[in-house]
């Protein structure tokens, strides 16, 4: 592989933590730990939060009534991503990016081992 890949990382981050902060910042540590082995390899990492969480503090409650931004955000950044890694959790959200990638035909990784370097 020589073309570098956008991989977008999935998981768990709010699932399970009862809307806790300190719970959700663990989730996120979680998913940002994958982010340096991914750039090592030589690709570039995503992580859907990143792109969602600057968002949604620039919305009003009227703008994020009827839709979920972090899953929106994750939807449209598949338009763009190479690859999943699904990272092990419960997360509807996670589990939605992986249907997202099957449909479109994108390799799922379930490690950072399984990601070939570029």
């Amino acid at each position: 592989m020589k073309k570098p890949l956008l991989i977008l990382i999935a998981g768990p981050y709010r699932s399970g933590t009862g809307g806790d902060p300190a719970a959700i910042g663990r989730n996120l540590e979680r998913l940002e730990t994958a982010a340096a082995p991914i750039h090592r390899l030589g690709h570039v990492p995503m992580i859907g939060e990143w792109v969602a969480l600057p968002t949604l503090r620039g919305l009003d409650d009227t703008e994020t009534a009827d839709n979920d931004v972090m899953y929106e955000t994750a939807a449209r950044l598949l338009q763009h991503c190479d690859a999943v890694l699904r990272l092990p959790g419960e997360s509807a959200g996670a589990d939605t990016d992986v249907a997202i990638a099957r449909e479109r035909g994108l390799p799922v990784y379930r490690s950072v081992q399984e990601i070939p370097a570029a």
